[in-house]
């Protein structure tokens, strides 16, 4: 104990120093693009921060008190009270972290993750020491958004570099490196860069997906509205590159490609092949069921399917898995309809 003690103390000491040490390259720096004038000083805050973000003890202590871990292959269904037949509130991705509440003696317990409060059957929970262990393992560094409403994530870190995409305010971007200035994170399967003033960093575990975002908000009962509900069942899903089951793991193409088997549509298997071969139409003419193409410059790597109402359901990358996201988080470079009706 007396050991973590110091090493928390040192970080706070070098902390301080850091911090007088980047206010004055701040000064220094172009108004439009960060410039470390002292390469000195630059290695030494990117060593710093690159210590402090992935080295340090992961703690949720201060986030759960009693924490659990969904120990499922798949989802954990939450429901509003305890027992199969009640009515389900949410689901648990697996290894999504939880509080829980109170532990009843017919072997289902009260929990709390992210937004949703209710009921999971406990023989599917790690809790204890066996939580803790998988959580450390399991954890992710996220930048979250905060003091901006749309946060541009740019190709480079430069303020004059091209937009990659939008985020606002509370989301999450998974970390891929930290530098004095700015946070290289993922979008999709791209790298990108964000401002390091707008985001807060802190290690997450996956949360509990509502059941309000299953609905599909599509009218009408036809294949295009049963393509988005079917595809809505599986929010939360595992992003594995490569991957085409979605029970056990997709990747973009691979998730579209599945819902697009399930209703009797052949359609390629990665995303470029799949924006060539449809028929082209504007993005303001998408119908639930059509596809959004997106990519750095011209060059398509990633795709999403509309589910009306300026939204697309897709599988982003590992941290975030399978969600929905605005249309047009991305510039879209193309947008493809392979269904008549």
């Amino acid at each position: 104990m007396q050991g973590k003690n110091i090493r928390r103390i040192t970080t706070f000491c070098l902390a301080g120093s850091l911090a007088f040490a980047l206010n004055v390259s701040k000064v220094q720096a172009s108004p439009y693009v960060s410039d470390y004038a002292v390469a000195g000083i630059s290695k030494i805050m990117t060593e710093y921060y690159q210590r402090v973000s992935f080295d340090v003890e992961v703690d949720f202590t201060t986030e759960y008190n009693n924490l659990a871990i969904a120990n499922v292959s798949g989802s954990l269904n939450v429901r509003k009270e305890p027992g199969e037949n009640q009515k389900k509130v949410g689901k648990l991705p697996k290894d999504a972290g939880m509080e829980i509440i109170e532990l009843g003696e017919n072997g289902w317990a009260k929990i709390k993750s992210g937004k949703i409060t209710g009921y999971v059957d406990a023989s599917y929970l790690l809790t204890g020491e066996a939580a803790e262990q998988r959580a450390k393992q399991v954890a992710t560094l996220v930048a979250t958004v905060k003091d901006t409403a749309t946060l541009r994530v740019r190709e480079d870190a430069s303020l004059l570099a091209t937009t990659l995409a939008l985020v606002g305010e509370g989301d999450e971007l998974e970390v891929v490196e930290v530098l004095p200035d700015w946070v290289k994170v993922k979008i999709d399967q791209d790298d990108g860069y964000v401002s390091r003033q707008y985001v807060s960093l802190s290690y997450e575990l996956k949360k509990a997906v509502s059941i309000e975002e299953e609905k599909t908000g599509v009218a009408g009962t036809g294949r295009r509205a049963q393509m988005v509900a079917f595809a809505k069942k599986y929010l939360g899903g595992r992003y594995v590159w490569g991957g085409t089951s979605l029970s056990s793991g997709v990747d973009c193409s691979g998730f579209t490609q599945a819902i697009y088997r399930k209703f009797g549509i052949s359609i390629p298997r990665v995303s470029r092949a799949q924006a060539a071969s449809g028929k082209r139409i504007k993005a303001s003419e998408a119908k639930p069921g059509d596809l959004f193409f997106y990519g750095k410059g011209n060059y398509i790597n990633h795709v999403a399917m509309y589910i009306g109402n300026g939204q697309v359901i897709h599988a982003s990358n590992k941290r975030s898995g399978i969600k929905i996201s605005n249309a047009y988080y991305r510039t879209p470079l193309k947008v493809v309809r392979y269904i008549n009706d």
